[in-house]
């Protein structure tokens, strides 16, 4: 009979206070009630001036983040201190690349913070310019000032976070922080995007240990994978299942926002212990369970953790027979999940047997039925003997 795996598919596109002293002197930056705000940074002064600058003449003490320091915490502000009280018609500095943010003086501080923040994995650099004046107006800087530091990468653990609470992931996530980040503080998003707050992960539902085995909070895991595929199905973005730029963007709008998965949180787990079976979870529940056939000997139905990245209603599955044949199979309600495995509908005498190329294949009603809970980036695990 005509087999059922298919060409293997192209990728789709589709209130808080901190207290800072500062050469003698206190300074305390309140954050609005309710926000998270990034640590504030101790300045330790340092001798940046130019080469030959007499000591004593007015020049920049130092800049924090310290220069060519790495895994920064881009939601941070940034100081520079000067040797003397700012005249408050100076100059300020400058940062590129270029944020939302402001500059205040502060005696002889100037403290930009930042509305939102850098992103991970940015050079950020800031420029004091020459003509930066003294309050007394005694001196001047002669001489621009320049100077480097580079952002840290984002938190695996605060991805998890922000997954879970959009419903990407199985799980609920709870705070232990009595800090509460609110959805909309771009600035407090961004801080804990660095450096997450505590809190703890509990399963959502009734899933299997095949499932459940497979999640390690705080390191990347193929549930990550499968959550951001599907986030970014829901968004538009090209599915590749890694959370780069655009997506921690388009995440963090979507908490913003309140921006839920639509679609809820779908698991299937073929079993080729005979019969063969294909059991589908939806929102922590069993809500298929049916008999399935599955790939024979040298055409087998890998075992492993897939997430679904190419759905069709209705396609041709083209390839050739074991017997060398060629094959052009009309099929319905298919999910790619593994190169051109795929769970879908096709006829045959009867189910629960090793009989396709390497797909799952259920009777059309029980198709039907899986088809729109498989939806992109849902986990689909294969397990048991493959075909012998």
């Amino acid at each position: 009979m005509p087999g059922s795996r298919g060409a293997t598919a192209a990728k789709l596109t589709a209130g808080g206070a901190a207290l800072v002293l500062v050469a003698g002197i206190s300074i305390v930056a309140l954050d609005a009630p309710g926000s998270h705000a990034a640590p504030v940074p101790s300045v330790q002064p340092s001798d940046t001036s130019s080469p030959g600058q007499a000591v004593g003449v007015f020049q920049v003490v130092s800049i924090t983040p310290a220069p060519g320091a790495h895994g920064v915490n881009g939601a941070a502000p940034i100081w520079v201190q000067f040797s003397a009280p700012l005249s408050a018609s100076t100059p300020l500095p400058q940062i590129s690349p270029n944020i939302a943010g402001s500059w205040t003086v502060q005696g002889d501080l100037a403290v930009f913070v930042p509305a939102g923040g850098f992103f991970e994995d940015t050079k950020v650099t800031v420029t004091v310019p020459s003509g930066v004046t003294s309050a007394d107006g005694t001196g001047t800087l002669s001489a621009p000032v320049r100077d480097s530091f580079t952002t840290g990468s984002f938190s695996t653990t605060r991805l998890q976070q922000l997954l879970a609470q959009l419903g990407y992931l199985p799980l609920t996530w709870t705070s232990k922080s009595r800090t509460v980040i609110s959805p909309g503080n771009a600035q407090a998003q961004m801080a804990a995007a660095y450096s997450p707050p505590a809190g703890t992960f509990s399963w959502q539902g009734d899933y299997p240990s095949n499932l459940r085995d497979q999640w390690k909070a705080g390191a990347g895991n193929i549930l990550d994978v499968g959550a951001v595929r599907a986030f970014e199905s829901v968004n538009g973005l090209t599915m590749d299942g890694i959370a780069g730029r655009t997506v921690w963007r388009d995440l963090l709008a979507a908490v913003a926002k309140g921006k839920q998965n639509p679609h809820g949180y779908t698991y299937a787990l073929a079993d080729q212990n005979l019969p063969e079976t294909l059991t589908v979870w939806h929102d922590g529940r069993v809500v298929l369970k049916t008999l399935a056939n599955t790939g024979i000997s040298g055409r087998s139905t890998v075992d492993g953790t897939y997430p679904v990245y190419l759905r069709f209603y209705f396609t041709y599955m083209k390839g050739t027979n074991p017997d060398g044949t060629p094959y052009d199979d009309p099929v319905y309600y298919v999910s790619y999940f593994n190169g051109g495995d795929a769970v879908h509908y096709f006829p045959r005498g009867g189910y629960g047997y090793n009989q396709s190329l390497g797909c799952v294949e259920l009777p059309w009603h029980q198709a039907s039925e899986a088809y729109p809970y498989l939806t992109y980036g849902s986990l689909v695990t294969v397990i048991g003997p493959v075909g012998a």
